[in-house]
């Protein structure tokens, strides 16, 4: 129970990743928010929390509208009576815009790094933006932005990260420390979490191809490919008041990837 008594609200919450997340906060005791614009899972994990006796109620959330940010905001503390948590976990890379896997700068069609750009940094803006009012009411709060090893170190186009989605998740990076420096003093902590290759549906596309796959593990020192599990773990820790005293830092959780 590590959560226990806390609201948090998870966007991109319905699926993968964040959905991993809700469903261990739920167990560690925090009623969650699972905002996303997946509505039918959404609802079905919604369902799977509560009947396995967790609070969890679902609100659809473009992350890229500050109106809907402040609707799932205003769920949170009208159902549960306050805001303890905001994890900025929805994120794509190039396959969800219709564009390639990854391409080199040269070809890289400038819609496709607007879209990323709306989601991965300007989503995370607003998200923090709009939950920011809630935590000063609830006295502070933890902040926690799933960011990317692609946040800290230059990857080639053959990595799999595109330009846009690197420089997307280096704003993040930044956006957390500054949001750490201004609202430390109100009780507001903000960490980033940068995750190496992880089995998720975004990567999939290409972790299913096996050259692709064994490269990347090769390239990893614990020589295995991470799992939605080993990042909800940390985000945990940095939801939790165990992390009471980190703020503005980076959480990485590559495997080792980042050390080399």
């Amino acid at each position: 129970m590590r959560l226990e008594g806390k609201v948090a609200l998870i966007s991109g919450g319905a699926r993968g990743q964040g959905a991993a997340e809700a469903r261990l906060f739920a167990r560690e005791g925090a009623a969650v928010v699972i905002g996303d614009i997946l509505d039918e899972e959404g609802l079905k994990l919604e369902a799977e929390i509560r009947e396995l006796g967790g609070q969890a109620s679902f609100v659809h959330l473009d992350v890229t509208d500050l109106e809907q940010w402040e609707n799932a905001v205003g769920q949170a503390v009208e159902r549960y009576g306050k805001l303890d948590v905001l994890v900025n976990n929805a994120g794509i890379g190039s396959t969800e815009t219709g564009g390639p896997d990854a391409a080199p700068l040269h070809d890289v069609p400038a819609e496709i790094w607007d879209r990323i750009m709306d989601v991965n940094s300007k989503g995370v803006f607003l998200g923090t933006r709009a939950a920011i009012p809630a935590l000063r009411a609830a006295g502070g709060g933890s902040i926690v932005n799933i960011s990317s090893i692609a946040g800290l170190v230059g990857l080639g186009f053959n990595s799999g990260a595109s330009v846009a989605y690197a420089a997307s998740k280096g704003s993040v990076r930044l956006l957390t420390k500054s949001t750490a420096v201004q609202y430390g003093v109100e009780g507001i902590r903000c960490n980033s979490v940068h995750p190496g290759y992880i089995d998720t549906a975004m990567t999939q596309r290409m972790l299913s191809q096996p050259e692709y796959r064994a490269a990347r593990v090769a390239e990893t020192p614990i020589r295995r490919i991470g799992t939605v599990d080993d990042i909800a773990n940390g985000v945990l820790f940095l939801a939790s008041d165990e992390s009471s005293f980190m703020t503005g830092s980076e959480l990485v959780l590559d495997g080792g990837f980042t050390a080399q």
